[in-house]
């Protein structure tokens, strides 16, 4: 049911196993029975993933109501992303290199304005404005699940560069110093993201297969699990310590399935930025979780156009 005179957004997340499109209020709500999802994935040819975008964009535009003023589609993609070219080539969907998405949501919504952003941008946006980061003058906001993404807020405003590829952590270099093992060189999404740490546990002789598997298994104590997750929340805690060494951040916000893989997780990443920062002023960086419920890209995408 719409509520009259209400500004809504149609919101878009691409992202490596799907595709999701809602409508959100203005005060970032994502209105109920709104959410349409479409499968992607790395087998997926560039045909489908048009097609799913498309078709998620023009279900979720006729679950406006009849009181509801469109103020406009936001997007937000797993990078890189062009924003000059309206275009997006996610490395983990590497069929979709090119992908004229804005193109694609203009003619599936016609009259009304496209914007687009890197997921991470969006994330921080929501985070910002809704969740864990708000009335943070620097902040970091990212998401530890298949792979890890970020956005950046510095002096109350979102970061995004010429490209829109600012805040990418994912892609930052690091020699992961988990003890009792060789040390890895790597980007932080090599080293961290969720499969990377079930192969790595894999490799060291663990025998479950998938992130909750891991999860399990880190509960009940076995040591390969315990090295995996330390060595994961290590990782982050470490990336962080370099962006608050460089930004002065104020909050670290973490979102993310893999996140979740122990209950201390959060506290592991803490320690790690306490040991890994060189200077007191980057240690003062409050790491937390997500105060989104798993909303905020979405939530994140719509504010590139509500006003």
């Amino acid at each position: 049911m719409s509520t009259p005179d209400r500004t809504v957004a149609i919101a878009i997340d691409l992202g490596g196993t799907k595709v999701e499109a809602a409508v959100v209020t203005a005060d970032g709500l994502v209105v109920e029975g709104s959410v349409f999802r479409a499968p992607t994935g790395s087998s997926t040819t560039r045909d489908e993933i048009a097609e799913a975008v498309r078709s998620v964009a023009v279900s979720a535009h006729a679950a406006l109501g009849e009181g509801d003023r469109l103020a406009g589609v936001g997007i937000g993609s797993a990078g890189p992303v062009d924003l000059a070219a309206g275009s997006v080539s996610p490395l983990n969907l590497p069929r979709a290199a090119g992908l004229p998405i804005v193109s694609i949501v203009s003619e599936a919504v016609p009259a009304a304005p496209v914007r687009l952003a890197l997921d991470g941008t969006c994330i921080a946006l929501a985070e910002h404005a809704f969740g864990a980061a708000r009335g943070a003058r620097n902040a970091l906001a990212m998401v530890v699940s298949t792979g890890i993404g970020g956005g950046l807020i510095v002096d109350g405003m979102p970061v995004t560069g010429v490209s829109g590829n600012a805040g990418h952590i994912g892609q930052t270099r690091l020699r992961s110093r988990t003890e009792g093992s060789p040390a890895t060189d790597g980007t932080l999404e090599d080293i961290a993201s969720g499969p990377r740490t079930v192969a790595w546990a894999q490799a060291q002789g663990w025998s479950g297969g998938t992130g909750e598997d891991l999860a399990v298994s880190y509960a009940a104590g076995d040591d390969i699990a315990v090295a995996a997750v330390r060595r994961s929340a290590g990782a982050v805690g470490e990336a962080i310590a370099s962006v608050s060494t460089l930004l002065d951040l104020d909050v670290a916000v973490i979102a993310g399935g893999f996140a979740a893989v122990g209950a201390d997780y959060i506290d592991l990443v803490r320690a790690s930025v306490r040991e890994s920062a060189v200077y007191p002023y980057a240690r003062r960086v409050e790491v937390v979780p997500t105060g989104l419920d798993g909303r905020g890209p979405l939530v994140g995408a719509a504010s590139l156009v509500l006003p």
